[in-house]
């Protein structure tokens, strides 16, 4: 029998008096529906099972009442090989799509992440994203510190410390927007020529970014130049989508409206982190890196800009 796909849920409940005793993987399946025995150990596999505050992957450990169990399961669990141990996991990072090394030096190494790579770990896996596959490469598994993120449908340029001293010095920068951050995106309808500024709260912090129309699509749609002020989580998708262009693809954004703004169909959002610019925390040397816009995004456009002329 094949494990049906789960659905993206937080699970969290104390295990009782019944439950002492029994294999973390068992007490998962009976406690969590529709998990089966063999989805719970990939769970745990994977790193999406907490006990006590603990990522816990033991599948055999012994329940004890009392204990407070809390699994995260979604996307990872869907895409993974349902199967436990190295092998499982080599084959789920052989299916990942490829990175690139842009720079590299012993204080910190500069990505181009592609789309469907996550940057970092998260509650559902700590397997497999892009600061576990860079330190994968380096001598005993070298801690790689994560000083920002990209979601994991957009691509582009990423900066990840090498050193404890590297990460603060970045880490800093980033908190005070010492830091050149451009980025392209392509949104829904056709975004005003005369508005070159968005400042609006993101969850109650001031958020600031810097906007140019780059292209227009007819009225379907309007590539925009950005570039970020500050750099709160999700900014830009926030930020247009307030002014009722959303990010094309944009998952958070209802799935009848992304089909109402018409064909065609982007095959993943449609965000890309161009430009990043810094100066290197120890040397201090300027430094300077662009990501071109990668293929699945330039055949879209190119049927966008088809689809625009002919309407």
């Amino acid at each position: 029998m094949t494990d049906l796909p789960i659905r993206a849920k937080t699970v969290s409940f104390v295990a009782e008096l019944q439950d002492v005793g029994q294999r973390l993987d068992q007490l998962l399946a009976r406690r969590i529906e529709g998990l089966s025995r063999r989805q719970a150990r990939t769970l745990l596999d994977l790193g999406g099972v907490f006990v006590n505050n603990t990522r816990t992957k033991v599948a055999g450990r012994l329940t004890v009442q009392g204990d407070e169990v809390t699994a995260y399961l979604g996307g990872a669990l869907n895409r993974a090989t349902n199967q436990v141990g190295t092998a499982a996991r080599d084959q789920d990072a052989a299916k990942l799509p490829p990175y690139e090394v842009m720079f590299e030096d012993d204080d910190i190494v500069v990505v181009n992440k592609p789309a469907g790579l996550l940057t970092a770990p998260t509650p559902e896996s700590d397997r497999n994203n892009l600061s576990d596959l860079l330190s994968r490469r380096l001598p005993q598994r070298q801690s790689i510190f994560v000083v920002h993120r990209i979601d994991l449908q957009t691509s582009g340029v990423l900066v990840f410390a090498k050193t404890a001293v590297a990460n603060r010095i970045l880490s800093e920068r980033f908190a005070v927007h010492d830091m050149f951050r451009a980025y392209i995106a392509v949104v829904a309808g056709a975004f005003p020529d005369d508005l070159h500024q968005i400042e609006v709260p993101v969850r109650g912090k001031r958020a600031l970014t810097h906007v140019q129309v780059a292209e227009r699509f007819g009225l379907l749609a309007t590539m925009l130049h950005l570039r970020l002020e500050t750099g709160r989580t999700h900014q830009i998708r926030i930020h247009t989508k307030s002014l009722g262009c959303p990010v094309l693809g944009d998952p958070d954004v209802l799935r009848a409206k992304s089909k109402a703004l018409g064909p065609p169909s982007p095959p993943r959002m449609a965000l890309h982190a161009a430009q990043l610019r810094f100066a290197h925390p120890t040397t201090g040397a300027a430094l300077a890196f662009e990501a071109a816009l990668p293929p699945d995004l330039t055949h879209w456009l190119e049927k966008m800009r088809a689809a625009a002329s002919s309407s």
